[in-house]
């Protein structure tokens, strides 16, 4: 009896669903999951990740790819947050630096890059961060490289420090844009034409995104994943990460202006 009951309540929600067409995915997470489909909103039985419904996802042959420049001394947090974020959300993330040696992120953790600059391939999106970033925005060879990829890169990204990185390669001239809350000053004085500002999290330019410092990267990777991917895939993430400080639209959006 009490079998029976259950489908009673059950059956309506079903058929509900059914009705309207609803189908609900999980945001694409590089697991056997992203090709099971629900009739109803919930959690995936196989990630944990909230479901969304399928007309947000974007299909596997559309995929994102995102090249992250890191060098000797990179922060940690800086690059291994929007890491996380993109990873969740389905992007495809590739490591990149001078050559493929081994480096120390604060001398803690050793990183083996996936691609040096001599045969890195091109990317839709291309991410700096901060820590020691005169390593990469002093050197020549790095800046000529990011140049060079210009005409093919669809979107840049940087956070904390990693803006004096785009801002060596000519990429912040006449923005309003934002780093590290201690930078400010030397990033405009770097950058006299652009507009750098204090106290934002993050600034959307449209092709260029600049977060503030450290923990601030996490809010920017969710804003762009929000543009790209919709604003339910970035919730849904934020939740997956237990990041309770993700606001939606809590930056400063410029793309449309």
């Amino acid at each position: 009896m009490k079998q029976i009951l259950l489908l009673l309540l059950v059956f309506p929600c079903f058929a509900f669903a059914k009705a309207n067409g609803a189908q609900y995915v999980c945001p694409p997470c590089d697991h056997l999951c992203d090709a099971i489909v629900f009739e109803q909103p919930g959690i995936c039985t196989q990630c944990g990740m909230t479901l969304i419904e399928k007309k947000t996802q974007t299909p596997k042959d559309e995929k994102i790819s995102i090249c992250f420049y890191l060098y000797e001394g990179v922060e940690v947090l800086d690059f291994a947050g929007p890491m996380e974020v993109f990873s969740y959300a389905g992007f495809k993330v590739i490591t990149v630096a001078k050559t493929k040696t081994p480096l120390l992120s604060q001398g803690i953790l050793k990183i083996t890059p996936d691609y040096s600059i001599e045969d890195a391939p091109q990317t839709d999106i291309f991410a700096v961060f901060g820590g020691s970033d005169e390593v990469a925005a002093d050197d020549p060879e790095v800046i000529s490289w990011i140049k060079s990829r210009d005409k093919s890169t669809k979107t840049y990204f940087s956070v904390c420090t990693g803006a004096f990185i785009l801002g060596k390669a000519g990429l912040l001239d006449r923005l309003t844009v934002t780093t590290f809350h201690k930078s400010i000053a030397n990033l405009q004085k770097q950058v006299p034409t652009a507009n750098v500002l204090n106290n934002v999290r993050y600034v959307d330019n449209g092709r260029i995104i600049t977060t503030a410092g450290i923990s601030a990267g996490i809010d920017g990777a969710l804003h762009l994943v929000a543009k790209l991917r919709g604003k339910e895939v970035a919730i849904a993430v934020a939740k997956q990460m237990e990041y309770d400080k993700y606001i939606p639209e809590q930056g400063l959006d410029l793309s449309n202006k």
